[in-house]
């Protein structure tokens, strides 16, 4: 029997685990390791939205914070989201996080979550959690924030795209959020060949943080790269 599209995602999350160094004042966090229910709702979500073979379009993120998919295990969804658009419900945190009210706006717009997941995959080039030591605790990084760090998680990063690729994503156009992540996408891709041709969309961070009052025009931009 062939593998569904949501069996093969569970299989790569359940297998996740990143071994490689990191620079001094970096950690890596594993959602799945760290909280059992993390891998319970994620295998709910992939199971009612990727429950088929079909091929779908990638789009790409930097790598999960860890109050949106660094808890749920699904990228750009925090619980709040998790609960009222995919009437899935996570009973051991409660997270809030700016990029997945974004990312949900987007996808009311484009016709809903499973219209959206049916055509659209989303996932990191490094699908774990990244943080800094700071003197004030922990905070959230990018793999892009130290030239170390990324020198050390490039290999993996590489790989983890391959992973993604092989389970049947379109890879003549690559979506990509954030123009940072994009420069770093395509040395990668220079050097592994992995997508014909890379759009760069804002990242829905920057375009809650700073851009709310434009909000409609970015999305209306999503949707003309997503939907042509």
């Amino acid at each position: 029997m062939n593998k569904t599209f949501a069996d093969q995602v569970i299989a790569f999350n359940e297998n996740l685990t990143y071994t490689g160094d990191l620079p001094e004042g970096f950690e890596v966090l594993n959602p799945y390791l760290d909280n059992p229910e993390t891998m319970v709702v994620m295998q709910k979500f992939y199971h009612k939205y990727y429950n088929d073979s079909s091929k779908r379009k990638f789009m790409i993120g930097i790598n999960p914070s860890r109050h949106g998919a660094g808890v749920t295990g699904v990228p750009f969804t925090d619980t709040k989201r998790l609960e009222s658009v995919c009437g899935i419900q996570m009973k051991s945190a409660r997270t809030h996080e700016v990029s997945s009210v974004f990312m949900y706006d987007m996808i009311a717009d484009y016709g809903g979550a499973e219209d959206f997941y049916k055509n659209i995959y989303i996932n990191s080039p490094f699908p774990l959690a990244i943080v800094r030591k700071t003197k004030t605790g922990w905070l959230n990084a990018n793999y892009y924030d130290d030239k170390k760090l990324f020198e050390s998680v490039k290999g993996f990063m590489i790989d983890s795209l391959k992973k993604h690729i092989s389970l049947n994503l379109d890879t003549s156009e690559v979506f990509i959020l954030g123009k940072k992540n994009a420069d770093f996408i395509s040395k990668l891709n220079q050097e592994a060949k992995l997508f014909d041709k890379m759009t760069v969309l804002e990242h829905p961070r920057y375009i809650q943080q700073y851009k709310s009052k434009e909000k409609q025009l970015y999305i209306d931009k999503y949707m003309l790269a997503l939907k042509k």
